[in-house]
């Protein structure tokens, strides 16, 4: 009979291009992952490994047994998250991916909730891109990611995934209180062709979104400094080096020396979301979280329209906040 790890050793290593590469997602040692295709060839009767080079590819017989057995490993793991949990005791590990400012202003507090919510449930947390995020859920190194998307850098979502969209974020532009910008009530990419940005690393999709701002103008931003944490952009822009595209999901409150502006034509949103793969979808604890969510971005919309209310009387932007989808 051939046993199911042996089946999730050959789809990892299908999936990742090695045994070591496997190995490392599954949490053994290279030398366990091959005794269990050793053990699978043995129980088949036909290698379904063969070595090229420095790697190894799937033989023929390979790819069509891995192909069986992510359907068995999905079938498993729908039947695991529905028939044999307890929907009113939502239990277990769950393994969440988000991107970092989400880490701050949406799971952070999810956490807390979690806390009081009485499910026994243990969550880890790991800060990535919204595309490895992706990338992790849909090949079952993570239960859910929590995404966003930007109207100008649209993001790709497998057909074995769900998408639930939990708020909108609106990205500000950020300058020094003393740049001749500052005390504009909204500014548009044309007034800021000439600036000096920082911008999130080279391929995120948040660096993208930036460069998209100036597509339509045939110009690239003049980006000086790439960082990956919004709290470096905030300082740099206090100290009046650069200026700086920033999300408010997540935002501190801004030093008194920095200025925020709203930018229109086009504005700058992104929507933010969860994914987790259709297998899941039933699960008591993906359900319990994603609920759990929700309240939480629900209840950062209404913060966000109490500040933007607040800020009209004062004449000064709203410094964080969010909107509803």
């Amino acid at each position: 009979m051939i046993e199911i790890g042996s089946l999730r050793a050959l789809a990892a290593i299908e999936l990742h291009g090695s045994v070591i590469a496997a190995s490392e997602v599954m949490g053994f040692s290279p030398s366990a992952v091959s005794q269990q295709i050793k053990k699978l060839e043995k129980q088949t009767g036909f290698p379904v490994l063969e070595r090229r080079g420095r790697g190894v590819l799937l033989t023929e017989r390979g790819l069509t047994l891995a192909a069986y057995g992510r359907r068995i490993l999905s079938e498993l793991e729908e039947l695991e998250s529905t028939l044999l949990a307890d929907p009113a005791k939502p239990t277990g590990h769950l393994r969440v991916v988000s991107f970092s400012t989400a880490c701050r202003g949406l799971v952070g507090p999810l956490l807390g909730r979690l806390a009081s919510s009485g499910a026994d449930l243990d969550i880890s947390v790991l800060a990535e891109d919204p595309r490895e995020a992706v990338a992790r859920v849909a090949n079952g190194e993570a239960d859910l990611g929590v995404v966003h998307n930007w109207n100008s850098v649209p993001l790709v979502i497998p057909e074995h995934m769900m998408l639930e969209w939990l708020c909108e974020d609106v990205a500000d532009v950020l300058v020094h209180r003393d740049h001749p910008l500052a005390g504009r009530s909204q500014v548009e990419p044309a007034d800021l062709v000439d600036e000096r940005w920082i911008s999130t690393p080279h391929g995120a999709i948040c660096n993208e979104a930036l460069l998209r701002i100036f597509a339509d103008r045939g110009r690239v931003p003049d980006i000086k400094v790439y960082d990956p944490d919004f709290a470096t952009h905030i300082a740099l822009v206090e100290q009046g080096a650069v200026v700086a595209l920033v999300p408010r999901l997540g935002r501190p409150a801004l030093p008194g020396d920095v200025a925020c502006l709203p930018l229109v034509n086009p504005m700058q949103v992104r929507q933010v979301g969860i994914v987790y793969r259709r297998t899941m979808a039933a699960s008591p604890g993906i359900r319990h979280v994603a609920g759990l969510l929700r309240e939480v971005a629900a209840s950062r919309v209404a913060a966000s329209r109490v500040v933007s209310e607040s800020s009209v009387v004062t004449g000064s932007p709203g410094v964080s906040g969010l909107a509803g989808p």
